[in-house]
């Protein structure tokens, strides 16, 4: 882990463009990475379980939450409110990094709130590929396929607020641009700085003690 504590990065995409799958790749590739996990008020999709994709929550359950300022950031998307609680960053403590899979909103109040975040944002390959994988969700109707689609424009028109644009028309190639960029961050000047200073005063005490080793 680094001095500066775990390294933020934000993975945000218009629904269907793979910013989970990415994810998970990059987890997979990357030792010691937490995944920030966002509390909801959807219900939940086939296979998923509370606390591993969302922490499934009430609309009553999560107003008192905002009540008691205890998001990150917090919108509402699709009808549904999502959110990113402040306990997150202190389960990443310890940990390498702290992976945060939220849309353009929640990446500008982490933005804001965190501003050493690192963010990226995904691309789909066209905006056909996007509307196929939104109708290969057998579980939402085409009323809410044609919702999702309208908010992905919206979505992909706000990529100039990320650091990282790439877009994922190969996961292969994806993955690898990704972990690149999260190993790259963490070599960044700013996140070092600490440790050079650290060993500047250590060589000057050893210069100290040591005359002839300057």
């Amino acid at each position: 882990m680094s001095s500066n504590g775990p390294l933020p990065l934000i993975v945000s995409s218009p629904s269907g463009a793979g910013k989970t799958t990415l994810t998970r790749r990059l987890m997979a590739d990357v030792s010691d990475l937490v995944f920030s996990v966002s509390h909801t008020t959807r219900q939940p999709r086939p296979g998923e379980q509370h606390g591993r994709e969302y922490y499934f929550v009430t609309a009553e359950q999560f107003e008192s939450q905002i009540a008691r300022d205890q998001f990150l950031e917090w919108a509402e998307v699709h009808h549904s409110l999502y959110g990113t609680a402040r306990s997150e960053l202190d389960r990443a403590r310890e940990a390498r990094g702290i992976i945060f899979d939220i849309d353009h909103q929640g990446a500008r109040q982490i933005k804001c709130a965190v501003p050493h975040a690192v963010a990226v944002f995904i691309l789909p390959p066209s905006m056909d590929v996007l509307l196929e994988r939104l109708r290969g969700r057998a579980s939402e109707d085409e009323a809410t396929v044609q919702a999702r689609f309208r908010v992905a424009r919206n979505e992909i028109a706000h990529y100039g607020m990320f650091d990282y644009v790439l877009r994922n028309d190969d996961l292969d190639a994806a993955t690898t641009q990704l972990v690149a960029i999260f190993r790259a961050e963490e070599c960044r000047r700013r996140r070092a700085a600490a440790l050079a200073e650290q060993l500047l005063v250590e060589g000057r005490r050893r210069a100290g003690r040591d005359p002839g080793s300057g």
